[in-house]
């Protein structure tokens, strides 16, 4: 298929279009690389079917209207995004911009070609989990920070457009995401910045008391999640949710990445606690029964994988 991949200079996107181009397809990929790194695509560049990568804006209509009418995309893998909680906090514009505005911006392309449309949503749209069984796609939301906000304004416009138009579209709601090729500082990568700083030799920080948890799935993972999702006609005008089905509270990660050494854990002032989620545990059973789909890296081996792959880079 012709597939064009937004975002895909970023940490999930990277693996993304590892994954597509290994199943044959030919790709194209957008990337602003306000997160993403051109880094990332680096070992695509010569792979027969990369296409073209393309420094640029989903908020480029122009831009988005050329590469639509010149190929005749079959997906649009739609990844590109603001990401950064506490960034979406002191700058909702730029977020909401990107998420919400960009998003109808792709789905104007996609319904005049009328192209599948995998719109990658997020686990922080939802209320904190209530339930042992885990958040499942029914689970409340709760728009606990502008970023979950610009999702959730993102999300209903794609499932709009599969009600409106008959447009094939999916909301996809990964929930936390780790491993290689995730940036080792900033905010987000949990693993990767307790790992980083472990191999470094410094002190593990720990927003708040550390008791909220997370469910954390491997990237390699989350990105055959991500793909399956558009070969299946199944998935369409739904929501659906991949996690490991396994929550760890963050003080016991910190011990996990440590080897029990806990001298090295240290507790820091919360810079966003009003848009903490305190329990996050996902229900993918929706994934399962729709794609077949089920994590298959247990957090302790991708946690190995990770490490081994920050030891291997000049990121220490």
């Amino acid at each position: 298929m012709n597939i064009l991949l937004t975002g895909g200079a970023g940490f999930i996107g990277r693996w993304v279009a590892k994954q597509l181009l290994e199943d044959g397809h030919k790709l194209w990929i957008i990337d602003d690389l306000s997160n993403g790194r051109e880094a990332n695509v680096e070992e695509f560049r010569q792979h027969p079917q990369l296409q073209s990568f393309v420094k640029g804006s989903i908020l480029d209509e122009a831009l988005l209207t050329q590469l639509f009418d010149e190929h005749q995309f079959d997906i649009c893998y739609h990844l590109g995004a603001s990401i950064n909680v506490q960034d979406s906090i002191d700058d909702p514009r730029t977020t909401f911009n990107n998420d919400t505005i960009g998003t109808f911006y792709v789905l104007e392309q996609a319904r005049k070609h009328h192209v599948k449309v995998v719109f990658m949503s997020t686990c922080m749209v939802y209320d904190r989990c209530t339930e042992e069984t885990g958040i499942t796609e029914q689970h409340p939301i709760k728009p606990a920070s502008p970023y979950a906000g610009a999702k959730i304004a993102a999300e209903n416009m794609v499932l709009s457009y599969y009600y409106a138009y008959g447009l094939p579209t999916v909301v996809i709601r990964p929930f936390n995401t780790y491993g290689p090729f995730q940036k080792t500082g900033g905010e987000g990568g949990v693993v990767a910045i307790f790992l980083k700083n472990k191999l470094a030799g410094k002190e593990l920080n720990i927003y708040g008391e550390g008791t909220q948890t997370r469910d954390l799935l491997y990237v390699a993972d989350c990105a055959r999640f991500v793909v399956q999702a558009g070969y299946s006609s199944k998935v369409d005008g739904e929501i659906v949710n991949a996690g490991l089905g396994r929550d760890i509270s963050v003080n016991e990660l910190a011990k996990l990445v440590l080897d029990g050494d806990e001298s090295r854990i240290r507790h820091v002032e919360h810079i966003h606690p009003q848009s903490e989620i305190q329990k996050l545990l996902c229900n993918s059973e929706k994934a399962y029964q729709l794609l077949g789909w089920k994590p298959e890296v247990s957090l302790e081996e991708g946690i190995r994988r990770t490490g081994e792959w920050i030891e291997s880079t000049d990121l220490i």
